[in-house]
């Protein structure tokens, strides 16, 4: 088996500005899900597969949604659960 490369080869481009570009990236790091970002460019994160997918849209939902519309979207959870 191949180590995973830290560079994709196949990903999915996801702009997100400054900051909040990096803490997706470390996010996704610890969710083991490869990716690069470099100074001035887009995050380029690897889904080779739904969770990833998955992941990958929380992590950036949580991080550029307010924190009213996410107790809004928990609440709903909530109610349907």
């Amino acid at each position: 088996m191949n180590p995973p490369s830290s560079k994709p080869e196949v990903g999915q481009r996801v702009e997100i500005s400054g900051l909040d570009r990096w803490q997706v990236y470390q996010r996704l790091q610890e969710l083991s899900i490869p990716c690069r970002c470099a100074t001035n460019q887009p995050l380029i994160a690897q889904v080779d597969n739904v969770t990833a997918a998955i992941q990958l849209w929380s992590v950036v939902r949580r991080l550029t949604l307010g924190r009213r519309d996410l107790a809004f979207w928990l609440e709903g959870c909530w109610r349907r659960g």
